[in-house]
């Protein structure tokens, strides 16, 4: 199942990032402080009334003129139309209504996406409603008033949100067929190594739109098995603002690692690896997703003895928090080793889905703890009395233990390179969870 999508939209310095901390913030702040891992965050996940959704803020531009402010609002207001299952118009009700407003409003309404008007900064409903009336004159029906900063009025605003989900789009649908999401930034070559497996594989493709507006599901076959790959390629216009290229681009990543067992990260070889491409790599890395980098336009690439050998290191020491994923080198123009991504892909499927007895978790914790000691603080040692593999995708494993205050991130890791080096799990995160065991 994948979580609806709401975009905010607005003018600069109407609240979006406020509102967007405040409907967020718990979320982002138990976010694990991995390097690589983008902590600029402008997506989070958010729960209201026992609906989940992905909540991306579009803004963070201070441009300088008028003109510029309206080009940029037309070209978040496109993203949204593309990317978004409902639309959170912003604006300000201290400032009042601006020409800027009228003109995004008028393309949002003409969109035929589920648009809600938010009047932000009413601190007193008494004192400023009169001020809302006023944004009736945009044609977007009833303006809702909140206050990001004071928190009034977001539990309104949240249940007339979850009032437009589609409801076909909430409920499960039951489709075995391993998805994979092609992402990346723009230019790295994810629609060319797609129409090249296409073109290979020879098979009839039934592109369904996904729930990325301008993401395609393409079903490609191979050995008798169907795979979805779904292609986080551009909106198709032209910017030569890389920021918001970039922003673009991680909107659009969210929505596909949603709905996705696999992620393919395309890097272009010409060019390294990237603090974009890092950013992207680590919302897979969050979602629990399974990892391939595919190192694209190797063909390209001037070779000796030691090149692949100096770009895995330069990559794993890029992609630090990842140290699981697969990695092939292959070029989508020549076809070279194209194959060898299908073969990665079936393996990491079947270890997000390893399951380990419970018998054979314990002897190797046992083992470790022989090996070297669980840590200790002020005489005090942690104690690990029992492990159990509570789920899949990504495999997640429980430690029953004494105190939680006594863990530590290194024994952890410690832990998991033994199970690693038993089971390999290659390819996909583990995660663990600590549970307390009072000791009698």
């Amino acid at each position: 199942m994948s979580k609806p999508v709401v975009a905010v939209v607005g003018r600069p310095n109407v609240g979006k990032s406020t509102l967007f901390n405040a409907l967020a913030g718990s979320r982002i702040s138990i976010v694990e402080d991995t390097p690589g891992v983008t902590r600029d965050r402008i997506y989070a996940d958010v729960t209201w009334l026992n609906y989940h959704f992905t909540l991306v803020d579009t803004g963070g531009i201070e441009p300088e003129s008028d003109d510029v402010i309206l080009s940029r609002m037309r070209e978040q207001a496109e993203t949204a139309i593309a990317t978004a299952d409902v639309i959170l118009f912003l604006t300000d009700v201290k400032q009042g209504l601006v020409d800027a407003d009228f003109k995004v409003a008028d393309m949002l309404r003409r969109s035929g996406r589920p648009v809600l008007l938010v009047v932000n900064k009413v601190d007193s409903f008494e004192k400023y409603m009169p001020d809302v009336y006023e944004f009736y004159n945009l044609g977007l029906g009833d303006p809702i008033p909140i206050s990001a900063a004071g928190k009034l009025g977001i539990g309104d605003m949240l249940d007339k949100v979850v009032e437009r989900f589609d409801p076909s789009s909430l409920e499960e649908v039951e489709d075995d067929r391993p998805k994979i999401a092609v992402i990346g930034k723009p230019n790295a070559g994810k629609s060319s190594i797609i129409n090249k497996l296409l073109g290979e594989e020879r098979v009839i493709v039934s592109p369904i739109a996904g729930t990325t507006r301008d993401a395609i599901d393409t079903t490609v076959k191979r050995n008798g098995q169907e795979y979805v790959f779904i292609d986080t390629a551009g909106l198709r216009r032209k910017s030569k603002i890389k920021e918001e290229l970039e922003r673009y681009s991680i909107i659009r990543t969210v929505s596909a690692v949603e709905r996705c067992d696999v992620a393919v990260l395309i890097i272009d070889a010409t060019e390294g690896v990237t603090e974009q491409d890092a950013k992207i790599a680590g919302i897979a890395h969050e979602r629990g997703k399974g990892m391939i980098i595919a190192v694209n336009k190797w063909d390209l690439v001037e070779k000796d003895n030691n090149t692949v050998n100096e770009f895995t290191s330069k990559l794993r020491e890029k992609l630090s928090y990842m140290p699981y994923a697969e990695i092939v080198f292959l070029s989508a123009k020549t076809g070279q080793r194209l194959g060898k991504l299908f073969d990665l892909i079936d393996a990491v499927i079947e270890n997000c889905a390893l399951r380990v007895q419970t018998g054979v978790l314990n002897e190797i914790l046992t083992e470790a703890m022989a090996m070297k000691q669980p840590p200790s603080d002020k005489g005090k040692r942690l104690r690990i009395y029992y492990i159990t593999q509570a789920s899949v995708k990504p495999p997640t494993f429980v430690m029953f233990i004494n105190d939680k205050k006594l863990t530590h991130f290194s024994y952890t890791r410690y832990i998991e390179n033994q199970i690693r080096t038993t089971f390999g799990f290659r390819g996909t995160p583990i995660r663990f969870i600590y549970r307390e065991r009072k000791e009698k």
